[in-house]
């Protein structure tokens, strides 16, 4: 089964395209090689839900303004599926300008802030550390250096209160109740939104069209299995979200096909999984060096950065699946090493 598009093409920037009963689509641009993320304005009786925030820019500051102002009723809720800038990064801005809570789950909220103050190891100066134990060079290593919280620079202000969302809630729109669906892997406690009387599945950066989700491991958690913890989350999603659901992603087009889309993610993590523990037969290797097997491609800073997270992360799986054995070398960089078969891991 092929995954069914109902819509050819995005609506243009401010402009709101109608996807369900009461769910409008609004695409704003990003300034990276993915540009553009997906917001959704939910009709709540005389006013409207908003369902993520977009990337903080004074275009689409300008752009949220025009579209509040049409609006034929004030905004009641911002609710944000997770805490990644172009999803939160307009929240407290939105929030002082139109007067509505914030709703989102308490993992992604308390991320936010210790990712914006840099404790509790997450921040630029955690990253490096993290990188330079995974063999990345030292002229990346500086960019890194001098880059310094590129959260804390994208995002200039954060909310300070909010009303929880856990695993199991429904939020109310409009009469109709949407279901909370927890995701890990991508972000620590993702939040997706599934309204059975509309059959519109919200899927934030969990389940995307055409793209694969980074998978990234942290500094402040670096034996995380974070991509068996997609994976799971992606299974427990085809299991509960009818194949019929039309599916709303923050990044491309709107959807049907839950099932197969989950079905070609496993596979593409399969290949990339099987081409990693290939290149570990022969020799020992970094995480920095088998960025040419998953990333064929020149990447710049930022896409360095996802790329080593999500390096780490295939690693961490294929060592915890028995498939890899993990040594540090004696300048200190961590290696792995293809396991024979029989071969139990220390």
């Amino acid at each position: 089964m092929t995954l069914h598009y109902p819509f050819t093409r995005a609506p243009e920037s401010g402009s709101l395209t109608e996807v369900a009963g009461g769910v409008l689509w609004l695409r704003m641009p990003l300034p990276f090689q993915l540009d553009h993320i997906n917001l959704w304005l939910l009709r709540d009786g005389d006013g409207w839900v908003i369902v993520d925030t977009g990337f903080p820019d004074d275009a689409v500051r300008e752009t949220w303004s025009g579209i509040i102002d049409r609006l034929d009723g004030p905004v009641t809720r911002i609710v944000v599926t997770h805490f990644h800038p172009d999803h939160l990064g307009l929240a407290d801005w939105l929030m002082e300008k139109t007067g509505a809570p914030l709703w989102m789950t308490n993992g992604e909220f308390l991320t936010a802030h210790v990712v914006w103050n840099e404790v509790g190891g997450h921040g630029a100066r955690f990253m490096v550390e993290q990188f330079r134990m995974h063999g990345l060079d030292a002229e990346r290593l500086a960019k890194f250096e001098k880059r310094g919280s590129g959260y804390r620079k994208a995002v200039p202000a954060l909310p300070q209160h909010y009303q929880r969302l856990m695993a199991g809630d429904t939020l109310t729109v409009n009469g109709k109740k949407w279901q909370i669906i927890i995701g890990h892997g991508h972000s620590p406690e993702h939040m997706a939104l599934y309204c059975p009387e509309l059959d519109v599945l919200i899927s934030g950066d969990m389940l995307l069209p055409r793209i694969s989700t980074n998978i990234s491991v942290f500094a402040a958690t670096p034996d995380a299995n974070a991509l068996g913890w997609f994976l799971d989350s992606l299974d427990t999603m085809a299991a509960e979200i009818p194949g019929s659901a039309l599916v709303l992603p923050s990044h491309g087009l709107p959807f049907r096909g839950v099932q197969p889309r989950v079905e070609a993610l496993h596979a593409h993590h399969a290949d990339r999984l099987a081409a990693l523990e290939s290149s570990c037969e022969q020799a020992p290797k970094s995480a920095a060096e088998l960025l040419d097997v998953l990333f064929n491609r020149a990447l710049d800073t930022h896409q360095t950065m996802f790329a080593m997270g999500e390096a780490i992360a295939h690693l961490n799986y294929l060592e915890q699946a028995g498939r890899l054995s993990r040594s540090i070398d004696a300048g200190g960089v961590i290696r792995f090493s293809r396991l024979q078969p029989g071969t139990a891991a220390n």
